[in-house]
């Protein structure tokens, strides 16, 4: 069935990009959301679903190591920079 919703053009457009970087569709991901959240309302206590909810966090946390680019962290940038510019 296509069905027609106003998103925040941000929104959509921070969701494509992420979907693309995935390797997934927004269908893809709007339909899974749409599932889950069906889901959540069949009997799932509020216990599973924050369990649920943290456990989508973390896997969502080590995507976005895994795809972090190599080299100096943003904190050893910093320090780097904040020494360079503190010398005399």
């Amino acid at each position: 069935m296509k069905a027609t919703i106003d998103i925040p053009d941000d929104l959509y457009r921070r969701v494509k990009a992420e979907a693309a970087l995935r390797g997934r569709t927004v269908r893809e991901v709007t339909t899974e959301l749409y599932q889950r959240w069906l889901s959540e309302g069949q009997g799932a206590d509020a216990k599973e679903s924050a369990e649920d909810w943290l456990r989508s966090w973390i896997s969502a946390a080590d995507d976005a190591i895994q795809r972090a680019p190599s080299g100096p962290s943003v904190r050893e940038q910093l320090a780097a920079s904040r020494n360079r510019l503190e010398r005399p």
